[in-house]
């Protein structure tokens, strides 16, 4: 029988093991158990896909780790209002609306869970007009209603900032913040939203602060990979990833730099390869060259997976 000097100190043992797994925890799991397939939804950002890598690479190489499949479907030009400007790619083509091919891309991959980033081009490179904010606000409900009646969790990015120093279109940086903050507001309707808008605001103001040359984006809209990184940290903490803070660059998710950059590479030529794949599966009515048949990508992809476990075992 324990005495009652026994019991505090098994009371105290306790405490402190419990204090000590609490600050000694493995980072969280950005995605619950039951997803498997995660697919990206956006713009010609989201084609460009080093975020999208980087979000990939810090799932596959923190644990917990759990066997998932991630497809990029971003595409260039692409509106979630379905609007386009008169003249758009000089006359050659509108830019495609997603809803044109949503049911299509749900229906093939079928995702367990769809990461959406909107905003760049749905106001048109033009000032705030309450007509076009009502394309994007309806558009954006549309999309969330399907992919809840498919089946999918649906989580909601803000757009990148627009720098209007490099990308002129006065006023268009307003128009992106009104857009953010309405999507922030549809929390309280039970939407997951995470915002990179206005951190990465914040972060452009403060290194223009001490560099007025610093920028992002060369033209304003594209962000470099410094740009993607942020965002991808961004993405990443609002899923709940720790370990981040003052992490410069997706390399230091390596301990070794050279290893992590060969790798991140092939990762990136991976998704892009199955990227350009699915798109073609899929169809869509932006004018771009097709990608390679669906087994003939997958095969290219196995043998980019192969030159990454080289460099991971």
């Amino acid at each position: 029988m324990q005495t009652r000097f026994e019991m505090k100190r098994y009371q105290l043992l306790l405490g402190l093991l419990l204090m000590l797994a609490s600050t000694c925890s493995l980072p969280a799991e950005i995605f619950t158990a039951g997803v498997k397939r995660v697919v990206f939804l956006g713009d010609s950002i989201t084609y460009d896909g080093h975020y999208v890598a980087d979000i990939v690479a810090y799932h596959r190489w923190h644990p917990p780790q759990r066997e998932m499949e991630f497809i990029n479907l971003g595409l260039p030009s692409e509106t979630i209002s379905g609007l386009s400007e008169p003249g758009h790619a000089g006359g050659k083509f509108p830019r495609p609306d997603l809803h044109e091919r949503l049911g299509r891309a749900l229906a093939k991959t079928r995702p367990d869970l769809v990461i959406a980033c909107y905003g760049m081009n749905d106001g048109i490179y033009l000032p705030f007009d309450a007509g076009r904010f009502a394309a994007f606000t309806n558009g954006m409900i549309r999309f969330h209603q399907a992919v809840e009646n498919f089946g999918a969790k649906v989580i909601h990015v803000t757009p990148p900032v627009f720098d209007e120093v490099k990308g002129g279109h006065p006023g268009y940086a307003n128009v992106l913040d009104v857009y953010s903050r309405w999507l922030l507001d549809q929390r309280t309707n039970g939407w997951q939203v995470v915002d990179l808008h206005f951190p990465m605001q914040q972060k452009l103001a403060d290194e223009r602060a001490k560099n007025p040359a610093f920028a992002f984006a060369k033209d304003g809209v594209h962000p470099d990979e410094a740009g993607h990184w942020l965002m991808a940290k961004e993405i990443l903490k609002g899923l709940g990833a720790t370990g981040l803070t003052g992490m410069e660059s997706p390399v230091g998710m390596f301990q070794d730099a050279a290893k992590g950059n060969r790798i991140l590479t092939l990762l990136n030529q991976k998704l892009s390869v199955m990227k350009d794949a699915w798109l073609t599966e899929i169809g869509h009515k932006r004018p771009m060259p097709a990608g390679l048949p669906m087994a003939e990508a997958t095969r290219r992809a196995e043998e980019l997976e192969k030159q990454i476990a080289n460099l991971t075992n």
